[in-house]
């Protein structure tokens, strides 16, 4: 394969380990990271950044979980709310916070008294006006990972230490269900995916009777410990099957990772005092994997990914190399003849020939 090109980027604001990102239209809404409190969105086409808010005063901000809210009757686009919550190393110091966020690259100044409450970090409440911990009584949060699903993108399921997974209604604010992980290790800071094309949307199987059931599909990886789970909405039960894990990844956690289509790449990570800089992907509709030849230019753990449908980007933001340096620089990693490769392996796509991934490292 061809040599790897690279262009500089704008300097991120401030070095980030154990960031949290999201996406939302061409904005990257970087929601903190390590004891860091600062929140900002990069405007992938403008390359700039733009402070949001800070995280309260009184939130440690360690190993948390950040997840974008679905609401299927909202009207307007340019608004969205965020959930954050996790607690410190030790599971104490829960916090559950949101965001009704808009975009600060409008002008919203501006505009009524209506978004005076926007953009900010503050207590989810239910109903009520209530405030709501998620896990205040249960879970150890530090390195937890969570997506949305269910037949109206109203449970939260969140896998956390050791070989937990929990099911949260968004709709009532109670936990549903609690189950154990077949896991040959503890999980943390692990992959956590949704097995649909765009995350949200559940698979509809009909069952002998013909009656339609609600299946939501995800998968797991960590350490030497791949799983297949299905969420059964209906009976409320959890079903768990084991999947192959790459020889050479199988050491590693705190890696970067993104599902695209059927496809999960996993960039870096850290295990046995080894710091990677591979770039593995798994195919979901194959259950193969692949390691790239070619590598990050540096070892990287702690970093996050994310994959803009608008630019047809990967970006991977944040880390600490092998010399433990915080990221801070950006770097633009441009792919040229990966998925050549991939096409011949995998049955790979020709719409993958316009990826191009972004890679922010010191």
């Amino acid at each position: 394969m061809s040599n790897l090109i690279f262009q500089t980027l704008k300097e991120l604001p401030i070095p980030l380990f154990q960031s949290q990102c999201l996406l939302h239209k061409h904005e990257l809404l970087i929601c903190g990271g390590w004891n860091e409190k600062a929140c900002y969105s990069y405007h992938t086409i403008k390359n700039e950044y733009k402070f949001i808010c800070e995280y309260p005063s009184h939130v440690k901000v360690e190993g948390h979980c950040v997840v974008k809210l679905v609401h299927n009757n909202h009207k307007d686009n340019n608004q969205i709310t965020l959930l954050s919550f996790g607690s410190n190393w030790d599971g104490e110091n829960k916090h559950t916070l949101a965001m009704k966020y808009v975009s600060v690259w409008s002008n919203i100044s501006n505009k009524s008294n209506e978004f005076n409450n926007y953009n900010q970090w503050i207590p989810f409440t239910d109903n009520h006006n209530h405030p709501i911990i998620i896990g205040k009584y249960n879970g150890h949060y530090h390195g937890a990972r969570a997506v949305i699903g269910g037949s109206n993108n109203h449970l939260l399921f969140i896998t956390y230490l050791e070989n937990n997974i929990s099911v949260f209604d968004l709709n009532t604010f109670q936990f549903i269900k609690h189950d154990i992980l077949p896991t040959i290790d503890y999980i943390n800071y692990h992959c956590f995916v949704s097995n649909s094309e765009n995350g949200q949307v559940q698979e509809i199987v009909k069952t002998n009777e013909e009656k339609n059931k609600h299946i939501y599909q995800m998968l797991l990886f960590c350490f030497e410990t791949g799983l297949s789970i299905e969420y059964d909405e209906d009976n409320n039960t959890f079903q768990f099957n084991e999947l192959p894990v790459c020889n050479d990844i199988e050491s590693f956690f705190r890696y970067a990772y993104v599902c695209v289509n059927d496809k999960i790449f996993f960039f870096g990570g850290i295990g046995n005092f080894v710091y990677s800089k591979s770039v593995h992907v798994y195919s979901i509709r194959e259950s193969k994997w692949i390691t790239f030849q070619n590598t990050l230019p540096s070892p990287l753990f702690g970093c996050v990914a994310i994959f803009s449908e608008e630019d047809n980007d990967i970006h991977i933001i944040g880390g600490r190399d092998d010399k433990e340096t915080t990221s801070k620089n950006e770097i633009k990693l441009i792919v040229q003849y990966w998925t050549r490769t991939l096409q011949i392996k995998f049955g790979w796509i020709s719409y993958f020939d316009k990826i191009i991934m972004k890679y922010k490292m010191k």
